[in-house]
C-alpha cells in the first residue's frame, strides 16, 4: 500500500461532519464541549443544531456530568475537549458517574499523543487511552484517518454504553476509502513472514511506509492495525503470534496501559511471545512540530525501519 502524503484530511472535521450527520437522523444525538469547539470541529454541530448544543465553557468535570444527565433523560450525548482534558481533568467523574451506572456517552477527546506539538508536553495526552481502557464497561477506539473518523464516531452513537474516541490533532493521508464499516476486529493491512507489527491510530501512516522501505531490505512485515483498544480482539493478535513469533507494537502513546500492554497481557497468557513496545517510554512529551516529535519518540517510518532492522539482525 502507498500513502500519498501529499493529500491529507482532517480526522476533526471528519468528527464533526459525522456528528451533523448522525443528528439530523436522530434527534436524540446531542453535543457537549468546554470553550474548545472551533478546535474539535463541534462547531459544525452547533451550527446545524444551536439547542441540541451545550458549551459549558472551561469546566470540564462539568462536561461530564452534564453528558451523563442528558444520557439518563434518553439523550445520546457526545462531549468533546482535548484529550489530556477529556480524560484527565475529568477522571472521577468519568469513573464513578459514566461508567459506574453504564451511560450511553460518547467522550471524543481530540489532541492526543505527541503530535499536538507545539502545545507542549502539558497539552499531551500520553496516558489517555491506559486511563479509559481500565474503566468497566468504556470501550476505547483509536481511528487511523478521516475515514475510519467519521466510522467510529458513528459507531459509538449506533452502539449503547460509554465510548472514548481518540481523534488526531493534525491532517492526516488517506488509508481508507469514505463508507468504511468499522467493526472490533482488527485489520491485517499486510501480510508477512517475518514478524508482526500491531498499530493504531496516526502512526499507521508510519507503519506502512516502514513495511514498503523493509520489503526492499528483505523483511516480510504483518502489519495489523487495532482502532479497538477495548474491546481487544485477542484472537487475531494471536493467530499473528504463531504465525511469526516476534511482535513489535507502535503507538503514539505511553508503553504503559495502552496498545503495548493490551498486546503483552494477551500473548503472555496465551501464547507466550517475544514483544517490542515503541511508544513513549515514561516520559512526557515535549514541544516541537508533529513530525519531529515523531522522529525524537522513535515513532516515524525511518525510526521504525531502523529499529526492526537491528532486532533482525
Amino acid at each position: 500500500m502507498i500513502i500519498d502524503r501529499t493529500k491529507k484530511r482532517s480526522p476533526r472535521e471528519a468528527f464533526g461532519k459525522a456528528l451533523v450527520e448522525m443528528g439530523t437522523k436522530n434527534k436524540n444525538i446531542v453535543a457537549l464541549d468546554a470553550d474548545l469547539s472551533a478546535s474539535t470541529q463541534t462547531k459544525l454541530f452547533a451550527k446545524e443544531f444551536p439547542d441540541r448544543f451545550f458549551d459549558v465553557g472551561i469546566a470540564e468535570q462539568n462536561l461530564i456530568d452534564t453528558a451523563a444527565g442528558l444520557s439518563a433523560t434518553g439523550k445520546i450525548p457526545f462531549a468533546a475537549t482535548f484529550a489530556v482534558f477529556a480524560t484527565g481533568r475529568t477522571y472521577d467523574q468519568i469513573r464513578n458517574t459514566v461508567c459506574y451506572s453504564n451511560f450511553n456517552v460518547k467522550i471524543v477527546g481530540t489532541h492526543g499523543g505527541v503530535t499536538v506539538g507545539e502545545d507542549g508536553a502539558t497539552h499531551q495526552a500520553l496516558e489517555d487511552i491506559a486511563l479509559m481502557a481500565n474503566l468497566p464497561n468504556m470501550h476505547v477506539i483509536v481511528p487511523a484517518d478521516y475515514a475510519e473518523t467519521y466510522a467510529a464516531i458513528k459507531y459509538a452513537g449506533e452502539h449503547e454504553g460509554p465510548y472514548y474516541i481518540r481523534v488526531a490533532r493534525a491532517s492526516l493521508p488517506d488509508v481508507f476509502e469514505d463508507g468504511l464499516e468499522l467493526t472490533t476486529k482488527a485489520k491485517i493491512i499486510k501480510e508477512g513472514s517475518d514478524l508482526t507489527l500491531i498499530t493504531n491510530g496516526e502512526t499507521l501512516q508510519e507503519c506502512i511506509e516502514a513495511c514498503n522501505e523493509l520489503e526492499t531490505k528483505g523483511i516480510s512485515v504483518e502489519l495489523l492495525h487495532m482502532p479497538f483498544v477495548k474491546p481487544f480482539d485477542k484472537e487475531t493478535v494471536i493467530k499473528s503470534a504463531k504465525r511469526n513469533n516476534l511482535v513489535i507494537t507502535v503507538e503514539n502513546h505511553s508503553i504503559k496501559g495502552g496498545l503495548g500492554s493490551a498486546v503483552c497481557e494477551t500473548l503472555s497468557e496465551e501464547y507466550p511471545t517475544k514483544v517490542i513496545r515503541l511508544g513513549v517510554n515514561d516520559e512526557f512529551g515535549q514541544s516541537g512540530t508533529a513530525g519531529e516529535l515523531l522522529t525524537h519518540f522513535g515513532l516515524d517510518a525511518k525510526s521504525i525501519v531502523r529499529k526492526i532492522v537491528e532486532i533482525k539482525q
